[in-house]
Protein backbone atom coordinates (compact mmCIF):
# COMPACT_ATOMS: atom_id res chain seq x y z
CA UNK A 1 0.00 0.00 0.00
CA UNK A 2 2.92 2.37 0.70
CA UNK A 3 4.43 1.79 -2.70
CA UNK A 4 1.48 3.33 -4.52
CA UNK A 5 1.65 6.80 -2.84
CA UNK A 6 5.37 6.78 -3.54
CA UNK A 7 4.73 6.01 -7.21
CA UNK A 8 2.13 8.78 -7.47
CA UNK A 9 4.50 11.18 -5.79
CA UNK A 10 7.24 10.30 -8.26
CA UNK A 11 4.76 10.69 -11.10
CA UNK A 12 3.70 14.17 -9.99
CA UNK A 13 7.33 15.19 -9.45
CA UNK A 14 8.22 13.88 -12.91
CA UNK A 15 5.34 15.78 -14.47
CA UNK A 16 6.45 18.97 -12.77
CA UNK A 17 10.01 18.49 -14.07
CA UNK A 18 8.75 17.94 -17.59
CA UNK A 19 6.50 20.99 -17.38
CA UNK A 20 9.40 23.06 -16.07
CA UNK A 21 11.62 21.82 -18.89
CA UNK A 22 8.90 22.60 -21.41
CA UNK A 23 8.43 26.12 -20.08
CA UNK A 24 12.16 26.74 -20.00
CA UNK A 25 12.53 25.54 -23.56
CA UNK A 26 9.79 27.96 -24.57
CA UNK A 27 10.89 31.05 -22.68
CA UNK A 28 14.54 30.46 -21.70
CA UNK A 29 16.96 33.05 -23.03
CA UNK A 30 19.24 31.72 -25.77
CA UNK A 31 21.31 34.69 -26.97
CA UNK A 32 23.20 32.88 -29.74
CA UNK A 33 20.15 31.24 -31.32
CA UNK A 34 18.15 34.44 -30.80
CA UNK A 35 20.70 36.39 -32.81
CA UNK A 36 20.77 33.77 -35.55
CA UNK A 37 17.00 33.58 -35.86
CA UNK A 38 16.62 37.31 -35.45
CA UNK A 39 18.90 38.21 -38.33
CA UNK A 40 17.66 35.37 -40.54
CA UNK A 41 13.94 35.29 -39.74
CA UNK A 42 13.33 38.45 -37.69
CA UNK A 43 12.13 36.12 -34.93
CA UNK A 44 13.90 37.37 -31.84
CA UNK A 45 11.58 35.77 -29.24
CA UNK A 46 12.01 32.17 -28.13
CA UNK A 47 8.33 31.27 -28.48
CA UNK A 48 8.43 32.34 -32.16
CA UNK A 49 10.87 29.59 -33.05
CA UNK A 50 10.51 25.85 -33.45
CA UNK A 51 13.03 23.06 -33.20
CA UNK A 52 13.32 20.42 -35.86
CA UNK A 53 11.91 17.13 -34.64
CA UNK A 54 14.02 14.02 -35.27
CA UNK A 55 13.15 12.50 -38.63
CA UNK A 56 11.30 15.64 -39.77
CA UNK A 57 12.23 18.20 -42.44
CA UNK A 58 14.14 21.28 -41.33
CA UNK A 59 11.47 23.62 -42.75
CA UNK A 60 8.04 23.71 -44.34
CA UNK A 61 7.40 23.07 -48.02
CA UNK A 62 7.64 26.74 -49.05
CA UNK A 63 10.97 27.19 -47.32
CA UNK A 64 12.25 23.93 -48.82
CA UNK A 65 11.48 25.28 -52.27
CA UNK A 66 13.17 28.63 -51.59
CA UNK A 67 16.36 27.34 -49.95
CA UNK A 68 17.84 26.12 -53.29
CA UNK A 69 17.38 29.67 -54.62
CA UNK A 70 19.44 30.95 -51.70
CA UNK A 71 22.20 28.47 -52.52
CA UNK A 72 21.98 29.38 -56.22
CA UNK A 73 22.27 33.09 -55.39
CA UNK A 74 25.38 32.34 -53.36
CA UNK A 75 26.96 30.31 -56.17
CA UNK A 76 26.20 32.81 -58.94
CA UNK A 77 27.33 35.79 -56.87
CA UNK A 78 30.56 33.96 -56.01
CA UNK A 79 31.20 33.15 -59.67
CA UNK A 80 30.56 36.74 -60.74
CA UNK A 81 32.70 38.20 -57.95
CA UNK A 82 35.60 35.92 -58.86
CA UNK A 83 35.14 36.55 -62.57
CA UNK A 84 35.01 40.32 -62.20
CA UNK A 85 37.79 40.40 -59.60
CA UNK A 86 40.17 38.47 -61.84
CA UNK A 87 39.33 40.88 -64.68
CA UNK A 88 40.99 43.78 -62.89
CA UNK A 89 43.75 43.65 -65.49
CA UNK A 90 41.30 45.12 -68.05
CA UNK A 91 39.38 47.58 -65.86
CA UNK A 92 40.90 50.56 -67.65
CA UNK A 93 39.79 49.28 -71.07
CA UNK A 94 36.29 48.66 -69.71
CA UNK A 95 36.03 52.20 -68.32
CA UNK A 96 37.25 53.77 -71.55
CA UNK A 97 34.75 51.65 -73.48
CA UNK A 98 31.96 53.14 -71.38
CA UNK A 99 33.45 56.59 -71.84
CA UNK A 100 33.18 56.19 -75.60
CA UNK A 101 29.52 55.18 -75.31
CA UNK A 102 28.35 57.48 -72.52
CA UNK A 103 30.46 60.55 -73.21
CA UNK A 104 31.75 61.05 -69.64
CA UNK A 105 34.42 59.41 -67.51
CA UNK A 106 33.66 57.30 -64.44
CA UNK A 107 35.27 54.32 -62.70
CA UNK A 108 32.42 51.94 -63.49
CA UNK A 109 34.66 48.93 -63.01
CA UNK A 110 35.35 49.81 -59.37
CA UNK A 111 31.66 50.45 -58.67
CA UNK A 112 30.71 47.05 -60.10
CA UNK A 113 33.41 45.37 -58.01
CA UNK A 114 32.14 47.03 -54.81
CA UNK A 115 28.52 46.14 -55.58
CA UNK A 116 29.46 42.53 -56.35
CA UNK A 117 31.43 42.25 -53.10
CA UNK A 118 28.60 43.74 -51.01
CA UNK A 119 25.96 41.47 -52.55
CA UNK A 120 28.16 38.40 -52.11
CA UNK A 121 28.83 39.31 -48.47
CA UNK A 122 25.09 39.75 -47.88
CA UNK A 123 24.06 36.43 -49.42
CA UNK A 124 26.99 34.66 -47.71
CA UNK A 125 25.81 35.96 -44.34
CA UNK A 126 22.32 34.60 -44.97
CA UNK A 127 23.71 31.21 -45.92
CA UNK A 128 25.99 31.12 -42.85
CA UNK A 129 23.03 31.99 -40.63
CA UNK A 130 21.01 29.20 -42.24
CA UNK A 131 23.82 26.68 -41.70
CA UNK A 132 24.16 27.72 -38.06
CA UNK A 133 20.41 27.40 -37.47
CA UNK A 134 20.46 23.95 -39.05
CA UNK A 135 23.41 23.01 -36.87
CA UNK A 136 21.40 24.08 -33.81
CA UNK A 137 18.41 22.00 -34.91
CA UNK A 138 16.20 25.03 -35.59
CA UNK A 139 13.60 25.22 -38.33
CA UNK A 140 14.36 27.63 -41.16
CA UNK A 141 12.14 30.57 -42.00
CA UNK A 142 13.64 33.31 -44.17
CA UNK A 143 12.05 36.72 -43.71
CA UNK A 144 10.27 38.15 -46.76
CA UNK A 145 12.69 41.09 -47.01
CA UNK A 146 15.63 38.67 -47.29
CA UNK A 147 13.75 36.72 -49.93
CA UNK A 148 13.47 39.87 -52.01
CA UNK A 149 17.17 40.51 -51.45
CA UNK A 150 17.97 36.96 -52.55
CA UNK A 151 16.05 37.45 -55.80
CA UNK A 152 17.89 40.75 -56.40
CA UNK A 153 21.31 39.13 -55.87
CA UNK A 154 20.41 36.18 -58.08
CA UNK A 155 19.06 38.42 -60.85
CA UNK A 156 22.01 40.82 -60.73
CA UNK A 157 24.58 38.02 -60.82
CA UNK A 158 22.95 36.14 -63.71
CA UNK A 159 22.36 39.33 -65.72
CA UNK A 160 25.96 40.47 -65.16
CA UNK A 161 27.42 37.12 -66.18
CA UNK A 162 25.23 37.10 -69.29
CA UNK A 163 26.30 40.65 -70.21
CA UNK A 164 29.96 39.71 -69.77
CA UNK A 165 29.56 36.67 -72.00
CA UNK A 166 28.03 38.83 -74.75
CA UNK A 167 30.00 42.08 -74.53
CA UNK A 168 33.36 40.81 -73.26
CA UNK A 169 33.85 37.31 -74.58
CA UNK A 170 37.61 37.32 -74.09
CA UNK A 171 37.02 37.72 -70.37
CA UNK A 172 36.26 34.00 -70.16
CA UNK A 173 39.79 33.33 -71.38
CA UNK A 174 41.12 35.54 -68.60
CA UNK A 175 39.21 33.50 -66.02
CA UNK A 176 40.54 30.25 -67.46
CA UNK A 177 44.07 31.61 -67.26
CA UNK A 178 43.53 32.62 -63.64
CA UNK A 179 42.67 29.04 -62.73
CA UNK A 180 46.22 28.05 -63.66
CA UNK A 181 47.57 30.04 -60.72
CA UNK A 182 44.66 30.09 -58.26
CA UNK A 183 43.34 26.52 -58.64
CA UNK A 184 45.45 25.02 -55.79
CA UNK A 185 44.14 27.66 -53.39
CA UNK A 186 40.55 27.48 -54.64
CA UNK A 187 40.78 23.74 -53.93
CA UNK A 188 41.71 24.43 -50.30
CA UNK A 189 38.84 26.91 -49.98
CA UNK A 190 36.33 24.41 -51.38
CA UNK A 191 37.54 21.73 -48.94
CA UNK A 192 37.17 24.18 -46.04
CA UNK A 193 33.56 24.89 -47.05
CA UNK A 194 32.82 21.15 -47.14
CA UNK A 195 34.20 20.79 -43.61
CA UNK A 196 31.89 23.54 -42.37
CA UNK A 197 28.92 21.96 -44.14
CA UNK A 198 29.66 18.66 -42.41
CA UNK A 199 28.06 19.91 -39.17
CA UNK A 200 24.47 20.44 -40.41
CA UNK A 201 24.72 17.49 -42.83
CA UNK A 202 25.75 15.12 -40.03
CA UNK A 203 23.11 16.49 -37.66
CA UNK A 204 20.18 15.96 -40.02
CA UNK A 205 21.48 12.71 -41.49
CA UNK A 206 21.80 11.07 -38.06
CA UNK A 207 18.42 12.42 -36.91
CA UNK A 208 16.68 11.09 -40.02
CA UNK A 209 14.46 8.10 -39.21
CA UNK A 210 14.61 6.55 -42.69
CA UNK A 211 17.59 5.10 -44.49
CA UNK A 212 16.45 6.67 -47.77
CA UNK A 213 16.50 10.13 -46.22
CA UNK A 214 19.97 9.54 -44.85
CA UNK A 215 21.23 8.47 -48.28
CA UNK A 216 19.64 11.54 -49.92
CA UNK A 217 21.41 13.81 -47.41
CA UNK A 218 24.81 12.13 -47.19
CA UNK A 219 25.14 10.75 -50.74
CA UNK A 220 25.57 14.03 -52.68
CA UNK A 221 27.77 15.43 -49.93
CA UNK A 222 30.19 12.49 -50.07
CA UNK A 223 30.19 12.53 -53.90
CA UNK A 224 31.20 16.20 -54.00
CA UNK A 225 33.78 15.62 -51.29
CA UNK A 226 35.34 12.70 -53.19
CA UNK A 227 35.45 14.80 -56.36
CA UNK A 228 37.28 17.59 -54.51
CA UNK A 229 39.72 15.10 -53.00
CA UNK A 230 40.69 13.78 -56.44
CA UNK A 231 40.48 16.93 -58.58
CA UNK A 232 44.19 17.82 -58.11
CA UNK A 233 45.03 14.76 -60.23
CA UNK A 234 43.84 16.67 -63.30
CA UNK A 235 45.11 20.08 -62.24
CA UNK A 236 47.78 21.92 -64.26
CA UNK A 237 49.72 25.05 -63.37
CA UNK A 238 52.97 26.25 -64.98
CA UNK A 239 53.89 27.75 -61.62
CA UNK A 240 54.15 24.25 -60.11
CA UNK A 241 57.58 23.27 -61.38
CA UNK A 242 60.88 21.80 -60.27
CA UNK A 243 63.49 24.11 -58.79
CA UNK A 244 65.95 25.47 -61.32
CA UNK A 245 63.57 25.17 -64.28
CA UNK A 246 62.14 28.71 -64.06
CA UNK A 247 63.18 30.90 -66.98
CA UNK A 248 64.40 34.51 -66.82
CA UNK A 249 62.09 37.30 -65.78
CA UNK A 250 60.13 38.68 -68.77
CA UNK A 251 61.25 42.10 -69.96
CA UNK A 252 58.87 44.98 -69.20
CA UNK A 253 57.80 47.19 -72.09
CA UNK A 254 55.91 50.34 -71.15
CA UNK A 255 52.51 50.49 -72.84
CA UNK A 256 52.43 54.05 -74.23
CA UNK A 257 55.01 54.79 -71.60
CA UNK A 258 53.90 54.60 -67.96
CA UNK A 259 50.20 55.56 -68.19
CA UNK A 260 49.59 54.88 -64.49
CA UNK A 261 52.21 57.49 -63.58
CA UNK A 262 51.88 60.10 -66.35
CA UNK A 263 49.65 60.90 -69.35
CA UNK A 264 50.05 58.24 -72.04
CA UNK A 265 52.18 58.83 -75.15
CA UNK A 266 53.91 61.88 -73.71
CA UNK A 267 57.58 62.47 -73.09
CA UNK A 268 56.94 62.47 -69.34
CA UNK A 269 55.33 59.04 -69.61
CA UNK A 270 58.31 57.57 -71.47
CA UNK A 271 60.80 59.07 -69.04
CA UNK A 272 58.84 57.58 -66.13
CA UNK A 273 59.14 54.16 -67.75
CA UNK A 274 62.90 54.50 -68.09
CA UNK A 275 63.17 55.89 -64.55
CA UNK A 276 61.47 52.80 -63.10
CA UNK A 277 63.65 50.35 -64.98
CA UNK A 278 61.50 49.53 -68.00
CA UNK A 279 63.20 47.48 -70.70
CA UNK A 280 61.33 48.98 -73.64
CA UNK A 281 58.61 51.27 -74.90
CA UNK A 282 55.49 50.70 -77.00
CA UNK A 283 53.75 53.58 -78.70
CA UNK A 284 51.31 54.46 -81.47
CA UNK A 285 52.21 56.75 -84.36
CA UNK A 286 49.88 59.02 -86.33
CA UNK A 287 50.66 61.57 -89.05
CA UNK A 288 49.50 65.17 -88.96
CA UNK A 289 47.86 66.82 -91.97
CA UNK A 290 51.19 68.42 -92.93
CA UNK A 291 53.15 65.17 -92.58
CA UNK A 292 54.62 65.41 -89.06
CA UNK A 293 54.57 62.11 -87.13
CA UNK A 294 53.26 62.32 -83.56
CA UNK A 295 52.25 59.84 -80.87
CA UNK A 296 48.53 59.16 -80.57
CA UNK A 297 46.54 55.96 -80.05
CA UNK A 298 42.95 57.05 -80.71
CA UNK A 299 41.51 58.15 -84.04
CA UNK A 300 40.30 61.38 -82.43
CA UNK A 301 41.78 63.75 -79.85
CA UNK A 302 38.74 63.81 -77.58
CA UNK A 303 39.90 61.34 -74.90
CA UNK A 304 43.48 62.43 -74.23
CA UNK A 305 43.55 66.18 -74.95
CA UNK A 306 41.62 69.34 -74.10
CA UNK A 307 40.28 69.69 -77.65
CA UNK A 308 36.79 70.48 -76.28
CA UNK A 309 38.21 73.71 -74.88
CA UNK A 310 40.51 74.69 -77.76
CA UNK A 311 38.56 73.42 -80.78
CA UNK A 312 35.03 72.69 -79.49
CA UNK A 313 33.59 72.29 -82.99
CA UNK A 314 36.18 69.69 -84.06
CA UNK A 315 36.00 67.12 -81.25
CA UNK A 316 34.93 64.36 -83.63
CA UNK A 317 37.51 65.21 -86.27
CA UNK A 318 40.26 62.65 -86.95
CA UNK A 319 43.61 63.48 -85.38
CA UNK A 320 45.39 63.20 -88.74
CA UNK A 321 43.30 66.08 -90.16
CA UNK A 322 44.98 68.62 -87.86
CA UNK A 323 48.19 70.40 -88.74
CA UNK A 324 51.17 70.11 -86.44
CA UNK A 325 50.86 73.77 -85.43
CA UNK A 326 47.23 73.18 -84.43
CA UNK A 327 48.16 70.06 -82.48
CA UNK A 328 50.83 71.90 -80.50
CA UNK A 329 48.16 74.16 -79.02
CA UNK A 330 46.54 71.19 -77.25
CA UNK A 331 47.35 69.95 -73.77
CA UNK A 332 47.71 66.16 -73.41
CA UNK A 333 47.96 66.13 -69.61
CA UNK A 334 45.00 67.91 -68.04
CA UNK A 335 42.65 64.99 -68.72
CA UNK A 336 44.97 62.72 -66.70
CA UNK A 337 44.76 64.92 -63.61
CA UNK A 338 41.01 65.35 -63.99
CA UNK A 339 39.87 61.79 -64.72
CA UNK A 340 42.48 59.71 -62.85
CA UNK A 341 41.99 56.81 -65.26
CA UNK A 342 43.47 53.98 -63.17
CA UNK A 343 42.36 52.53 -59.86
CA UNK A 344 45.09 53.07 -57.26
CA UNK A 345 47.23 55.18 -59.60
CA UNK A 346 50.02 57.32 -58.23
CA UNK A 347 49.83 61.10 -58.03
CA UNK A 348 52.05 63.45 -59.99
CA UNK A 349 54.47 65.73 -58.21
CA UNK A 350 53.81 69.46 -58.32
CA UNK A 351 56.62 69.90 -60.83
CA UNK A 352 55.07 67.29 -63.11
CA UNK A 353 51.61 68.79 -62.71
CA UNK A 354 52.88 72.19 -63.80
CA UNK A 355 54.61 70.75 -66.86
CA UNK A 356 52.75 71.28 -70.11
CA UNK A 357 52.19 67.89 -71.73
CA UNK A 358 51.90 68.73 -75.42
CA UNK A 359 51.71 65.96 -77.98
CA UNK A 360 55.12 64.34 -78.45
CA UNK A 361 56.56 64.51 -81.97
CA UNK A 362 58.04 61.14 -82.87
CA UNK A 363 61.26 62.08 -84.61
CA UNK A 364 62.10 65.26 -82.76
CA UNK A 365 61.51 63.92 -79.26
CA UNK A 366 62.58 60.31 -79.64
CA UNK A 367 66.27 61.14 -79.40
CA UNK A 368 65.85 62.89 -76.04
CA UNK A 369 63.98 60.19 -74.11
CA UNK A 370 65.68 57.24 -75.78
CA UNK A 371 69.09 58.66 -74.98
CA UNK A 372 68.14 58.44 -71.30
CA UNK A 373 68.79 54.69 -71.48
CA UNK A 374 72.34 54.72 -72.83
CA UNK A 375 73.45 52.24 -70.20
CA UNK A 376 71.22 49.47 -71.54
CA UNK A 377 69.63 48.33 -74.77
CA UNK A 378 66.11 49.76 -75.21
CA UNK A 379 63.32 48.11 -77.21
CA UNK A 380 60.81 50.30 -79.06
CA UNK A 381 57.63 48.88 -80.58
CA UNK A 382 55.97 51.15 -83.15
CA UNK A 383 52.42 50.63 -84.36
CA UNK A 384 50.09 52.63 -86.57
CA UNK A 385 49.06 52.45 -90.20
CA UNK A 386 51.01 55.56 -91.22
CA UNK A 387 54.12 54.91 -89.18
CA UNK A 388 55.99 54.02 -92.38
CA UNK A 389 56.45 57.72 -93.08
CA UNK A 390 58.85 58.07 -90.15
CA UNK A 391 62.34 58.77 -91.57
CA UNK A 392 64.11 55.45 -91.22
CA UNK A 393 67.50 56.96 -90.38
CA UNK A 394 66.02 58.83 -87.40
CA UNK A 395 65.75 55.64 -85.35
CA UNK A 396 68.04 53.29 -87.21
CA UNK A 397 70.25 51.17 -84.96
CA UNK A 398 73.41 52.56 -86.56
CA UNK A 399 72.38 56.04 -85.38
CA UNK A 400 71.33 54.85 -81.91
CA UNK A 401 73.09 51.57 -81.07
CA UNK A 402 71.33 51.31 -77.72
CA UNK A 403 67.93 51.22 -79.44
CA UNK A 404 66.29 48.11 -80.90
CA UNK A 405 63.22 48.94 -82.99
CA UNK A 406 60.52 46.29 -83.48
CA UNK A 407 58.21 46.83 -86.46
CA UNK A 408 54.68 45.51 -86.00
CA UNK A 409 52.47 46.55 -88.91
CA UNK A 410 52.15 43.87 -91.59
CA UNK A 411 50.85 45.59 -94.75
CA UNK A 412 54.05 47.57 -95.53
CA UNK A 413 56.56 45.13 -94.11
CA UNK A 414 58.49 44.67 -97.37
CA UNK A 415 58.96 48.42 -97.78
CA UNK A 416 60.19 48.83 -94.23
CA UNK A 417 62.65 45.96 -94.68
CA UNK A 418 64.11 47.76 -97.72
CA UNK A 419 64.43 51.24 -96.19
CA UNK A 420 65.27 50.19 -92.61
CA UNK A 421 67.03 46.82 -92.67
CA UNK A 422 68.05 47.26 -89.03
CA UNK A 423 64.46 47.04 -87.78
CA UNK A 424 63.41 43.74 -86.22
CA UNK A 425 60.02 42.50 -87.38
CA UNK A 426 57.23 41.22 -85.19
CA UNK A 427 53.75 39.86 -85.92
CA UNK A 428 50.52 40.36 -83.99
CA UNK A 429 49.04 36.89 -84.42
CA UNK A 430 50.06 33.27 -84.21
CA UNK A 431 51.17 31.63 -87.46
CA UNK A 432 53.01 28.50 -88.61
CA UNK A 433 56.73 28.65 -87.89
CA UNK A 434 57.56 28.23 -91.59
CA UNK A 435 55.60 31.38 -92.50
CA UNK A 436 57.20 33.38 -89.72
CA UNK A 437 60.72 32.42 -90.74
CA UNK A 438 59.91 33.16 -94.39
CA UNK A 439 59.04 36.79 -93.50
CA UNK A 440 61.98 37.16 -91.07
CA UNK A 441 59.69 37.46 -88.03
CA UNK A 442 61.72 37.32 -84.81
CA UNK A 443 58.98 38.14 -82.26
CA UNK A 444 55.26 37.59 -81.78
CA UNK A 445 53.25 40.37 -80.13
CA UNK A 446 50.12 38.62 -78.81
CA UNK A 447 47.19 39.53 -76.59
CA UNK A 448 47.67 37.89 -73.20
CA UNK A 449 44.55 35.72 -73.53
CA UNK A 450 46.45 33.68 -76.15
CA UNK A 451 49.14 32.75 -73.63
CA UNK A 452 50.19 29.10 -73.83
CA UNK A 453 53.36 27.64 -72.38
CA UNK A 454 53.38 24.98 -75.09
CA UNK A 455 53.22 27.55 -77.92
CA UNK A 456 55.85 29.71 -76.24
CA UNK A 457 58.21 26.75 -76.05
CA UNK A 458 57.51 25.78 -79.67
CA UNK A 459 58.29 29.27 -80.99
CA UNK A 460 61.34 29.61 -78.74
CA UNK A 461 62.84 26.49 -80.32
CA UNK A 462 62.72 28.36 -83.65
CA UNK A 463 64.37 31.46 -82.06
CA UNK A 464 61.09 33.40 -82.15
CA UNK A 465 60.38 35.25 -78.91
CA UNK A 466 56.95 36.17 -77.57
CA UNK A 467 55.56 39.37 -76.09
CA UNK A 468 52.11 39.57 -74.44
CA UNK A 469 49.98 42.68 -73.97
CA UNK A 470 48.59 44.29 -71.86
CA UNK A 471 49.72 42.64 -68.61
CA UNK A 472 49.13 44.77 -65.50
CA UNK A 473 48.29 42.41 -62.64
CA UNK A 474 51.02 40.59 -60.66
CA UNK A 475 49.23 37.22 -60.97
CA UNK A 476 49.08 37.54 -64.75
CA UNK A 477 52.71 38.62 -64.96
CA UNK A 478 53.62 35.65 -62.75
CA UNK A 479 51.78 33.32 -65.12
CA UNK A 480 53.64 34.80 -68.10
CA UNK A 481 56.92 34.33 -66.23
CA UNK A 482 56.18 30.70 -65.39
CA UNK A 483 54.98 30.03 -68.95
CA UNK A 484 58.28 31.24 -70.40
CA UNK A 485 57.23 34.53 -72.00
CA UNK A 486 60.16 36.70 -73.06
CA UNK A 487 58.52 40.09 -72.49
CA UNK A 488 55.20 41.75 -71.65
CA UNK A 489 53.71 45.12 -72.52
CA UNK A 490 52.37 46.72 -69.35
CA UNK A 491 50.87 49.87 -67.85
CA UNK A 492 52.46 49.03 -64.47
CA UNK A 493 56.23 48.89 -64.96
CA UNK A 494 56.70 50.46 -61.52
CA UNK A 495 54.77 47.61 -59.84
CA UNK A 496 55.92 44.55 -61.79
CA UNK A 497 59.57 45.55 -61.63
CA UNK A 498 59.54 44.85 -57.89
CA UNK A 499 58.55 41.17 -58.25
CA UNK A 500 61.57 39.03 -57.40
CA UNK A 501 59.82 35.74 -58.23
CA UNK A 502 56.42 34.64 -59.56
CA UNK A 503 53.49 34.55 -57.19
CA UNK A 504 52.13 31.07 -56.38
CA UNK A 505 55.44 29.43 -57.35
CA UNK A 506 55.98 26.02 -55.73
CA UNK A 507 57.58 22.67 -56.47
CA UNK A 508 55.50 19.55 -57.23
CA UNK A 509 56.65 18.05 -53.92
CA UNK A 510 55.42 21.09 -52.00
CA UNK A 511 52.06 20.97 -53.75
CA UNK A 512 51.65 17.24 -53.13
CA UNK A 513 52.31 17.77 -49.43
CA UNK A 514 49.77 20.62 -49.34
CA UNK A 515 47.21 18.52 -51.21
CA UNK A 516 47.62 15.39 -49.06
CA UNK A 517 47.62 17.33 -45.77
CA UNK A 518 44.48 19.20 -46.81
CA UNK A 519 42.64 16.00 -47.71
CA UNK A 520 43.74 14.10 -44.61
CA UNK A 521 42.96 16.96 -42.24
CA UNK A 522 39.53 17.55 -43.77
CA UNK A 523 38.71 13.82 -43.74
CA UNK A 524 39.65 13.63 -40.04
CA UNK A 525 37.57 16.68 -39.12
CA UNK A 526 34.54 15.51 -41.07
CA UNK A 527 34.74 12.04 -39.50
CA UNK A 528 35.07 13.63 -36.06
CA UNK A 529 31.99 15.81 -36.68
CA UNK A 530 29.90 12.81 -37.74
CA UNK A 531 31.13 10.82 -34.70
CA UNK A 532 30.29 13.66 -32.30
CA UNK A 533 26.76 13.97 -33.67
CA UNK A 534 26.21 10.23 -33.50
CA UNK A 535 27.39 10.06 -29.87
CA UNK A 536 25.33 13.09 -28.88
CA UNK A 537 22.12 11.78 -30.44
CA UNK A 538 22.67 8.36 -28.85
CA UNK A 539 23.19 9.91 -25.40
CA UNK A 540 20.16 12.17 -25.78
CA UNK A 541 17.90 9.25 -26.67
CA UNK A 542 19.20 7.25 -23.69
CA UNK A 543 18.66 10.15 -21.30
CA UNK A 544 15.13 10.68 -22.59
CA UNK A 545 14.20 7.07 -21.77
CA UNK A 546 15.83 7.16 -18.33
CA UNK A 547 14.22 10.47 -17.27
CA UNK A 548 10.69 9.84 -18.56
CA UNK A 549 8.57 8.66 -15.55
CA UNK A 550 5.70 7.48 -17.72
CA UNK A 551 7.96 5.10 -19.54
CA UNK A 552 9.15 3.70 -16.20
CA UNK A 553 5.58 3.18 -14.94
CA UNK A 554 4.44 1.62 -18.19
CA UNK A 555 1.96 4.46 -18.91
CA UNK A 556 0.87 5.57 -22.30
CA UNK A 557 3.00 8.27 -23.88
CA UNK A 558 0.02 9.77 -25.68
CA UNK A 559 -1.94 9.98 -22.45
CA UNK A 560 1.03 11.60 -20.75
CA UNK A 561 1.36 14.11 -23.57
CA UNK A 562 -2.33 15.02 -23.25
CA UNK A 563 -2.05 15.48 -19.50
CA UNK A 564 1.13 17.50 -19.97
CA UNK A 565 -0.66 19.95 -22.25
CA UNK A 566 -3.14 20.65 -19.46
CA UNK A 567 -0.53 21.04 -16.70
CA UNK A 568 0.29 24.75 -17.19
CA UNK A 569 -3.40 25.59 -16.65
CA UNK A 570 -3.57 23.40 -13.52
CA UNK A 571 -0.38 24.94 -12.15
CA UNK A 572 -1.72 28.38 -12.81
Amino acid sequence: MEARPTTLKRLKLGKLKVVRRSLLQRYEQQPFISCLAGFYSCRWKRYQRERTEPGKCCCNMRECMFFPLLVAAFCFSLVFLYTWGEGKNDYNSFDWYNYGNLGFWFLWSLVILIVAAVLFAYISLLLVLAMCLLAEGQQLYLHWSHKIGTFLVLGFSIASLFALSILWRDHRKTVRLSFQVTAPYLHIGAIAIMVLLAWPVALHAIRADKKVTQVIIVGPYLAILLFLFLIPLGMYSPCIREMGTLGPKPALIGHRGAPMLAPENTEMSFLKTIEHGGDGLETDVAISYDGVPFLMHDDTLRRTTNIEEVYPNDTGKAASFFSWDALQKLNAGTWFLKNKPFVGMGSLSKADQNQRNILTGTCGSAKSWMSSSKSRRLNAIWSGKKAVYIPADALAPKQHPSIKVLWLHNSVRSFVQSVAPGFQHTMGRKAPIEDLLKHNIVKLNLVYTEMSSEDIRKYAEANITTNFYVVNEPWLYSLAWCSGAHSVTTNAVHLLKNLSQPLFLMTPQQYNIMWILTDLTSAFLISLIFALHWCREKNLSSCAQDNNPMIESGGSYNKFKTELSNMPAVLA
